[in-house]
């Protein structure tokens, strides 16, 4: 007696769902990302004939504003947390005076002697500010740091 086998049904499952879950988490981190950070200062940058790349990692800037305050920030959250504390380490940047920049800086070279130096500086700032800024740096043995500017190209080649 020969047994007869049942065929397999198979199994379909519908992704319809599946899709439409994928597209609406799409769509919500689309909405609430935000790309640029908002910065502590809104500062215009003067404009250059150069173009080098800034560094993307373990960045201290050190930014004038138009009304000549100084503000030191870091890339990491753990920098900015060892030096002003738990509750500035979401900042980008803190309000420094003049005074308190060189021990800033040494304590910051302590932490990490990887970092590397930025400096932006307004357009409409004041040039004896950024003098002892750039003072500062060379006392505290930083003598290597960027000056960011907005890339000017040359119009007269085309």
């Amino acid at each position: 007696m020969p047994k007869i086998k049942k065929h397999r049904i198979s199994v379909s499952i519908d992704n319809t769902p599946l899709v439409d879950v994928g597209f609406l988490l799409l769509t919500f981190f689309m909405l609430t990302t935000q790309f640029k950070p908002p910065e502590e200062v809104q500062i215009v940058l003067p404009s250059s004939h150069s173009a080098f790349k800034l560094p993307e990692s373990n960045v201290m800037s050190i930014t004038i504003s138009k009304d000549n305050r100084v503000l030191l920030g870091f890339d990491s959250q753990n920098m900015m947390m060892k030096l002003f504390g738990e509750e500035n380490k979401l900042r980008l940047a803190i309000p420094v005076t003049i005074k308190e920049l060189p021990d800033l800086l040494i304590r910051a070279r302590i932490a990490n002697p990887k970092l590397r130096t930025v400096v932006k500086g307004d357009q409409d700032a004041e040039y004896g500010i950024s003098e002892d800024v750039m003072d500062i740096l060379q006392k505290t043995q930083i003598t290597r740091f960027n000056l960011v500017t907005d890339f000017e190209q040359d119009r007269k080649g085309q």
